[in-house]
């Protein structure tokens, strides 16, 4: 091992550093647009939004300065230390902040309100690059898996414990971190059919054909495609995919046939039924080949209609009444334009109105008016639509594009795994933010109340990002230190 001292301001990846500072103070001339109402106040006057978001700024760059001053090391040797910090001040956030908004995710510090959820964001893609990056650690490993997945919930968990859902699901983007330290892709495949099917199920839950759900019959033929699908991908046998297809279409002529000739049945059981069958037929196939894989679409196939027939449970009971209409609204099953939809539908007028090219800086209508609630926190991205156009909103995502593939370059060129993990938590934590607020403003995901990175008004929000960047930063400056 050969130690040696760097010039830390030589080794600062100064892109990175660049691409946030445009878009810190983007986010700044954006607030001030979004809270701008004819009254000439100033974009450094300090009783507006836009003069507090400045001080936010400033104290950033401070907090980015002192991080960069640390020693490399010592993020990695206290990881485990923030991270049981920070859960501990979540569990002390579902006691003592008050209820805001319906959630107690804020604690009062005086004049100043502090979102810890936004501050467990790094400290748990610490602990996870910590935990996969110690010695021997293999991620297949059973017990391993089971440890790291732990790693993301409790805090997930904690968050749901206060009523921040929103907040709570950003931890689900380290899923692709897993991916890449070697997580088997059909976790990932999995997490997409769940989606597909909760939408499918939900949607057309309550649409009939005869006696027959129709959401639920569509989502056992999708179980159907994808059991036959997994047959000719991962075991590669077209005669065991074969017969069950084969299977599959005579049961469904049969059940054809009988329906013609006037008998009454649920379309749903056959689908069952069918299904059972298939996987009793793998089994015996398993038995025969001995190959894992088999176990592995069955245990999918069985895990997806337990799935299914929990969705109308979770959809009504678990989620709150306001989620629920947001989902709704989000599938289009209700309108609800002056309820849970009002939000969305004037922030994709706001969007639809700015055109090409815009209508200007401070000249947006929908948000000067207070069309548009939550205008500069969660929905800023709708007055970047209405004031600076489609070029406007596409050079912002531009940007964050490349940001975040310059965040995944850098931890690809990290000599160790903490540093490679840990660089991909961050692209994963902004992808997943951009994604799906962009996505909730112009009405392709429910409104959940995720921020925008470096725009959305708030020092937690602005805060926790630029730390979870700076770290990065700095154990990336570190990486030639030592070797």
């Amino acid at each position: 091992m050969v130690s040696r001292e760097i010039n830390i301001w030589k080794s600062i990846d100064w892109i990175t550093v660049v691409l946030y500072t445009i878009l810190v103070f983007a986010g700044w001339v954006s607030i001030y647009a979004a809270s701008y109402d004819f009254d000439n106040a100033s974009i450094f006057d300090f009783n507006e939004r836009s003069g507090k978001q400045l001080l936010w700024i400033g104290l950033s760059f401070g907090i980015g300065f002192i991080l960069l001053m640390l020693e490399a090391r010592m993020y990695e040797a206290l990881a485990y230390f923030i991270y049981i910090v920070l859960m501990l001040l979540l569990v002390a956030t579902i006691f003592l902040a008050p209820d805001i908004k319906g959630s107690r995710s804020w604690l009062v510090l005086g004049p100043v309100n502090l979102q810890p959820a936004e501050f467990a964001k790094f400290a748990t893609a610490l602990a996870l690059a910590r935990l996969i990056s110690s010695y021997n650690f293999v991620l297949v490993k059973p017990a391993n898996f089971v440890r790291a997945c732990s790693l993301i919930l409790l805090p997930m968990l904690l968050i749901m414990m206060q009523k921040e859902t929103g907040s709570a699901l950003v931890y689900g983007s380290l899923a692709f971190v897993l991916y890449r330290e070697g997580m088997s892709g059909f976790v990932l495949f999995g997490g997409l059919c769940a989606i597909i099917y909760f939408v499918v199920g939900v949607k057309y839950a309550d649409v009939l054909w005869g006696i027959t759900s129709v959401g639920e019959l569509s989502v056992l033929v999708l179980i159907m495609l994808v059991i036959i699908g997994m047959l000719l991908v991962n075991y590669r046998d077209l005669i065991v995919a074969r017969n069950i297809a084969l299977f599959v279409a005579v049961a469904g002529a049969i059940c054809y046939v009988l329906s013609l000739l006037g008998v009454i049945f649920d379309w749903v059981y056959v689908a069952v039924g069918v299904i059972l069958v298939s996987c009793l037929y793998l089994v015996v196939v398993y038995l025969q080949m001995r190959v894992k894989i088999i176990w592995m679409i069955i245990g999918f196939a069985v895990a997806s209609m337990v799935f299914l027939f929990s969705v109308n449970y979770v959809f009504t009971e678990i989620l709150e009444p306001h989620q629920q209409i947001r989902i709704k609204v989000a599938l289009g099953m209700e309108e609800d334009l002056r309820g849970a939809g009002y939000n969305v539908n004037q922030s994709k007028i706001a969007i639809g109105s700015g055109g090409l090219w815009g209508k200007g800086f401070l000249n947006g209508t929908q948000t000067k008016l207070k069309y548009v609630p939550e205008q500069d926190t969660d929905f800023i991205f709708c007055t970047i639509g209405e004031e600076e156009g489609f070029w406007g909103t596409s050079l912002v995502v531009i940007v964050f594009i490349a940001l975040i593939f310059r965040i995944m370059y850098i931890a690809e060129r990290q000599r160790t795994a903490f540093g490679r993990v840990y660089g991909y938590c961050v692209a994963s934590i902004l992808f997943f933010h951009l994604a799906i607020n962009i996505g909730m403003v112009i009405g392709l995901c429910p409104v959940i109340g995720i921020p925008l990175p470096f725009f959305s008004y708030g020092g937690s929000s602005l805060w926790g990002f630029t730390i979870l960047l700076f770290i990065l930063l700095r154990i990336d400056a570190g990486r030639l230190e030592s070797y």
